[in-house]
């Protein structure tokens, strides 16, 4: 029997020695993001992945977009090869980005000739040789006008993209959340985040979202870092904070890949965990084209591929 003095501190203790990974998940969804590949060694690795990571059974995978038209055949050429060659859900990514309206609905007909029915709408970076976003004349202006645009051609379902620590071009937090709000008015089905490395910072978050009336789910978006110096680049380009701990797991680590891989699946693996404790269920893997990390935080989290089943 436990003495009544000090039994909170027993439950303390026990509350705090309770492990992360003690409960095996079995009601999580995931997807998983690709780039369309410029060589054939990179082909090589993204299908290698893509068959790795379809054992894992994702409720969909999707497939970034760029502005030049090389890069758009390519996004189409490997969401058709998806459609054809797996059981996948390809979603394909479309931007406002270098083109008229006209010509990003001739691609959106094209993805529905082909059988895609999802697409991740985002307004698009700045183009090449730009730092400021500018609307093509003619194009649709932002992202919000491109969901309406794809409601009007099709029943897609339709992924937005979301920003937990403010998107560098919104002034402000109440901005770029509006921003959102008329994106999922225009009829988007979700949201899904950019990186980020604090669980708080997508709680908080979350809350915004409901003050504002944001009602479609809010994907966290998960990035298993691969090389913290290419990290610091991404992060600077979308308004993500790189937390000072984080910087201090991977210090000396430049010359160890084998050891930052571990790192990485660790300080990713719990994240998701602590996100699950607070109630999420779906997560979206930004994979950078290769598999093994999120292989691993797929199976910290609970997940266990068709290859692992009995």
């Amino acid at each position: 029997m436990v003495p009544t003095n000090g039994s909170r501190s027993v439950t303390h203790l026990a509350s705090r020695a309770r492990s992360l990974f003690q409960e095996i998940a079995s009601d999580v969804n995931v997807s998983f993001e690709f780039f369309p590949p410029k060589t054939p060694k990179m082909e090589e690795t993204l299908w290698n992945s893509i068959k790795t990571l379809e054992a894992l059974n994702p409720n969909f995978v999707s497939v970034t977009y760029g502005a030049g038209g090389s890069t758009r055949e390519r996004t189409h050429k490997t969401v058709k090869r998806i459609l054809d060659e797996t059981s996948l859900t390809p979603a394909a990514h479309l931007t406002c980005v270098g083109a008229t309206k006209d010509e990003v609905n001739e691609v959106v007909r094209d993805y529905w000739d082909a059988g895609v029915r999802s697409i991740v709408a985002l307004r698009g970076d700045p183009a090449e040789g730009t730092s400021r976003y500018e609307p093509h004349p003619g194009g649709y202006a932002n992202g919000a006008e491109l969901v309406a645009g794809l409601r009007a051609i099709g029943d897609f379902d339709i992924s937005v993209a979301a920003y937990p620590e403010r998107h560098p071009d919104s002034p402000t937090l109440a901005a770029d959340l509006e921003n959102l709000k008329r994106k999922v008015d225009a009829g988007a089905n979700r949201a899904i985040t950019q990186f980020f490395f604090e669980p708080d910072a997508y709680f908080r978050f979350l809350d915004h979202c409901e003050s504002y009336g944001i009602d479609v789910p809010v994907v966290p978006g998960i990035l298993p870092v691969t090389n913290f110096t290419t990290l610091k680049s991404f992060a600077g380009s979308c308004g993500a904070a790189l937390p000072s701990w984080l910087a201090d797991m991977f210090e000396g680590l430049d010359d160890k890949p084998q050891t930052r891989s571990l790192v990485a699946a660790s300080v990713a693996a719990e994240m998701v965990r602590r996100l699950y404790e607070g109630g999420v269920r779906d997560f979206h893997f930004y994979t950078l084209n290769r598999a093994e990390l999120t292989y691993a935080i797929c199976h910290m989290l609970g997940i266990r591929g068709t290859d692992e089943e009995a």
